[in-house]
């Protein structure tokens, strides 16, 4: 590994959650990406089940507005989208299952993501008496306009999602680490975790989010999912400014 440093029954609605930090690895992670940039990103390759041609370019995410935001700004909200676009269609039931929740909440919440657009039924499956959801992109982004918005609700929103993103991200680390010795050392001579420190205004930052992202992009367009050896992998980008001495 690379490593480089410098110097419960059906639920009622309710208000915006406070966002709860929850760091420890799980044997089955939680899953939404988030390229970090202008406008924030969360992304997810399609899954196994719906996958097509793998050259072939992801549609672009949803742009959140303040109303679908305040939609999704739930993170268990955001866990149910994360795993079906990860790992395909599912019930409520499955779906609670997976993230230990009970099928009342998950079904209810599922609701509220398709009443904003980000679930749907799944018509090829949905023909027993339980009801099958998929999510309808596979990418979501906020736009850089709603981090100036004065509504106080919708700046929780947008804490809670972004939280709710960080926290994912550190779950996804955490359950990598605690799994180390499952992987062949190729892969954790592959595997990075690094940080830097540059000093740059805020249009030279969007600048360099916008190449790597670009970076990515471009191998993600030329992926071959058959070859050997190949595994999913994650990449986590952040980027942010910091107060304090250089």
């Amino acid at each position: 590994m690379s490593e480089k440093h410098e110097p419960e029954p059906e639920p009622k609605p309710t208000s915006e959650p406070k966002p709860k930090s929850q760091l420890k690895p799980t044997s089955e992670p939680t899953y939404e990406t988030e390229p970090t940039s202008e406008p924030t990103y969360e992304t997810e390759p399609t899954s196994e089940a719906e996958s097509g041609d793998a050259r072939t370019a992801p549609p672009p995410p949803r742009v959140l507005d303040p109303r679908s935001l305040r939609g999704l700004a739930h993170p268990l909200r955001i866990q149910l989208l994360r795993a079906l676009r990860h790992h395909g269609p599912a019930t409520a039931s499955r779906l609670a299952e997976r993230l230990g929740e009970s099928s009342g909440a998950t079904s209810y919440h599922l609701r509220q993501l398709a009443a904003h657009g980000f679930v749907e039924d799944d018509p090829e499956r949905g023909k027993g008496r339980e009801r099958w959801w998929k999510a309808a992109q596979q990418g979501t982004a906020i736009d850089e306009s709603l981090h100036g918005n004065p509504d106080p609700e919708v700046q929780g929103a947008v804490e809670v999602f972004l939280y709710e993103i960080a926290n994912i991200h550190t779950q996804e680390l955490n359950t990598y680490l605690g799994t180390r010795h499952q992987w062949i050392d190729t892969w954790n001579g592959a595997s990075d975790i690094s940080d830097f420190t540059l000093h740059l205004p805020p249009e030279r930052q969007r600048e360099l989010n916008e190449r790597i992202h670009a970076l990515i992009g471009e191998y993600h367009a030329s992926e071959d999912r058959d070859a050997p050896g190949v595994q999913r992998v994650r990449m986590h980008l952040h980027a942010f400014p910091q107060h304090g001495a250089n």
